[in-house]
């Protein structure tokens, strides 16, 4: 529930900040007659994450098991990249969203489409909504928890609206540099997660070698799948169960925060490994190198995106 809480206030605060620059142009500009149509896009953007949601978890029902390990493996690995995606764009476009933004608007306006308004309500929003959708169904699949995970996305959705609101209002300022930057790095570990319950997925669909396979190194002993140093590469690596149960409270909260299963594969933590050390790597580089200030780019008082940039923008 923590962890989908965070996932959903993130992403919904990026979404929140988008809209609420979208929304103080248009007044600034004394076009309110076009807000409905900005809103209808952002509506629709909405509707189709929770079409692809409700598809997800109903459709899953009428397909085999080994169907379904394989699609919701291949979905995590998209949600995986599109959140890594997302990481870095974040990180690189916090300085410049609001002129991309206020430059469609603009676009839009001259060309006085209404389809054109309404795209750019729907493009804004429905690259969160789509990466936040496929993230959390992911998660809760790993999880097995569905209403906790749910109720915590729908928690961390409703702060997120309730904090955007705030700071269009300049009722908080919110540091949101430290923000992102902070939940940028744990989205870096939570995609390692799903990254190894997706690769367990697809080794559970016969997909990729692994303990349910014939590829399996076996305990010439007990004839079951090696554990350890035995079952490289395409055992198991560790089993606690013994230790932690699968089902506890325990195993969820390391599952939800770090990814630590009660048993891992060989594949999922090599996977898992290399995911953070050069993700985690590239992640923190970029937190740490300055960006150079193009000439026509109003002054800022330090490099990298501001916090009071992006609280301007939502000001705005």
């Amino acid at each position: 529930m923590l962890a989908t809480f965070l996932i959903g206030l993130r992403e919904g605060l990026e979404a929140a900040l988008v809209v609420g620059i979208l929304v103080a142009y248009l007044r600034r500009l004394g076009r309110q007659d076009a807000l409905p149509k900005m809103w209808a896009g952002v509506g629709l953007a909405i509707a189709l994450a929770l079409g692809i949601g409700a598809v997800l978890t109903f459709g899953a029902y009428e397909l085999t098991f080994e169907a379904q390990e394989l699609i919701g493996g291949g979905l995590s690995l998209l949600a995986v990249g599109m959140v890594t995606w997302m990481i870095f764009w974040m990180q690189r476009a916090g300085r410049t969203m609001k002129a991309t933004l206020e430059g469609g608007l603009d676009r839009a306006l001259t060309t006085g489409g209404l389809w054109a308004l309404v795209a750019i309500g729907f493009v804004s929003v429905a690259r969160e909504g789509i990466e936040t959708t496929l993230l959390l169904w992911s998660m809760v699949q790993a999880f097995g928890d569905a209403p906790s995970a749910l109720l915590g996305a729908l928690l961390g959705l409703a702060a997120a609206v309730i904090v955007g609101w705030l700071i269009s209002r300049g009722a908080v300022k919110l540091d949101l540099r430290r923000f992102f930057a902070w939940t940028g790095g744990f989205l870096v570990i939570v995609a390692a997660g799903v990254l190894a319950y997706a690769l367990m997925d697809l080794q559970e669909a016969g997909a990729l070698p692994g303990p349910f396979t014939a590829a399996a190194p076996l305990d010439p002993v007990t004839g079951a799948v090696a554990v350890g140093g035995a079952g490289f590469p395409f055992g198991w690596a560790f089993d606690v169960s013994s230790v932690i149960a699968p089902s506890g409270p325990l195993a969820a909260v390391l599952q939800a925060t770090v990814g630590f299963m009660p048993a891992m594969t060989w594949v999922q933590v090599i996977a898992w490994t290399l995911y953070i050390l050069v993700v985690g790597s590239l992640y923190v580089r970029g937190l740490r190198s300055p960006r150079p200030v193009r000439s026509h780019d109003a002054p800022q008082p330090e490099s990298g995106p501001p916090a009071t940039s992006l609280t301007q923008q939502g000001a705005a």
